[in-house]
């Protein structure tokens, strides 16, 4: 079995040059998201693992970081909102939020559901975004 995405870490990110990995493993939050009927149930809100991994070039300046509880509060915040249909809009707002922290150059995003299928260990979305150039 080969490890793609967030197991095998990023060695395709500026091979050719020096940077740094930041991430969020396995953060997790229950809320209500998903396209089936059964799962629109606020009262029985889907789990969700969040995995976030940004990048930024080295060396940075004395002193400086990417601070990923800014990141970590983002998902935290999701428990109790309205529902949401794309796992892709989820990841979609968690690089937005990479992004506001200015030392983030790129960001991988992967929101799983662990228990949507009984015969898979888990079904979801990987996003990989590079900074637009300013």
């Amino acid at each position: 079995m080969t490890k793609t995405g967030m197991e095998a870490g990023v060695m395709d990110w500026r091979a050719a040059s020096d940077h740094v990995r930041v991430f969020l493993k396995d953060v997790v939050v229950d809320l209500s998201v998903g396209l089936h009927p059964w799962e629109r149930h606020p009262e029985r809100p889907t789990r969700l693992i969040v995995n976030v991994e940004m990048f930024a070039s080295l060396p940075m300046a004395e002193g400086a970081f990417i601070n990923y509880d800014h990141v970590r509060q983002k998902i935290q915040g999701w428990a109790g909102r309205e529902h949401v249909e794309l796992l892709e809009t989820l990841a979609e707002e968690v690089i937005g939020t990479c992004f506001e922290l200015p030392l983030v150059e790129a960001c991988r995003v992967r929101v799983e559901k662990p228990q949507v299928f009984n015969e898979a260990s888990g079904a979801g979305v990987e996003l990989f975004r590079k900074r637009s150039p300013q």
